[in-house]
């Protein structure tokens, strides 16, 4: 890990998460984090409707941490617009992570250092590990119009079909320095001036894909998205979407239809439009019906 001993010549940064009932894990965020830099950062909470007192916990015990309210849950990439908003503009870079991510020693000093090393990397992310140390597939290339709908029809019935495996970039080396088409939003350090260039995350997408959509602006505009898998970093996904299958996945299967809807207007692709939606909707049905049985196996 890198060594950053003098904090004061570390790059100026800020911390910003979202929280909806995030319980024990914000604790988890807040303690692992003291331990992933020798700087001591601003931390934002913007909080989305919580009333476990978690965030007031969190804003009460340590110093350098700010509650935000957003007034209501107006999704993850709205939330994260609202803090990154209550930052000193001169602040260089923003620390973008879910209140479930647990950092490892010197993670983010490693994605500062990496930062020094990329300078048209407009967002760079760790290496993320699930809870049983398996590598989650964080640095994936943008899905196209085709290979996006192959992976929606067949992801869940086919699970290594080819458009699935080129979009997660399965024959990818995982412990390689790389950039990619885009980066788990989970986790991020995102330049301040790429972000604000291309006005942060767009709000229309509640949850899910907000994280594709930002990697593929931030590329089209020129920067880059950097894998950096010497920073690591642990993620307990889907906290929230665990307890409400039925709510959240769908939300997944809309947004991905917007992401491609977008990407593709006109009446040419109009087919492949529809076939995606009608993919996306059996997808979502199928998904929502495992999680469900999912969760009944656990409730006994």
């Amino acid at each position: 890990m890198t060594d950053r001993a003098d904090s004061s010549a570390a790059p100026a940064f800020a911390v910003v998460t979202v929280t909806y009932f995030s319980g024990d894990y914000l604790g988890t965020f807040l303690r692992s984090l003291a331990e992933a830099t020798t700087a001591r950062p601003q931390v934002i909470i913007a909080d989305n409707g919580s009333t476990d007192g978690a965030p007031e916990a969190a804003e009460r015990d340590n110093d350098h941490v700010t509650l935000l309210r957003t007034g209501g849950n107006i999704g993850y990439g709205g939330a994260i617009n609202r803090a990154v908003a209550e930052i000193d503009p001169a602040i260089e870079f923003i620390v973008i992570a879910n209140p479930d991510i647990e950092w490892l020693p010197g993670s983010l000093d490693e994605l500062l250092a990496a930062a020094d090393r990329w300078p048209r990397a407009g967002a760079l992310g760790p290496l993320i590990r699930e809870p049983d140390g398996s590598v989650y597939p964080s640095a994936r290339r943008v899905p196209d119009l085709v290979s996006g709908t192959g992976h929606a029809v067949l992801g869940t019935v086919w699970p290594s079909n080819p458009w699935t495996a080129a979009y997660r970039g399965d024959e990818e080396d995982p412990s390689a320095e790389r950039a990619a088409g885009w980066l788990s939003g989970s986790c991020l350090l995102v330049r301040r001036k790429a972000f604000d260039a291309i006005d942060g995350f767009d709000s229309r997408y509640f949850m899910y894909m907000e994280d594709v959509d930002l990697g593929d602006r931030l590329g089209r505009a020129g920067w880059l998205n950097v894998f950096i898998p010497a920073a690591e970093v642990i993620h307990t996904k889907g906290h929230t979407a665990g307890r409400n299958p039925e709510k959240m996945l769908p939300a997944h299967h809309r947004s991905a239809y917007r992401f491609q809807a977008d990407r593709n207007p006109g009446l040419l692709r109009a087919p492949l439009r529809l076939a995606l939606r009608a993919g996306l909707a059996v997808r979502s049905k199928l998904a929502v019906r495992s999680a469900k049985r999912a969760l009944a196996r656990e409730a006994h």
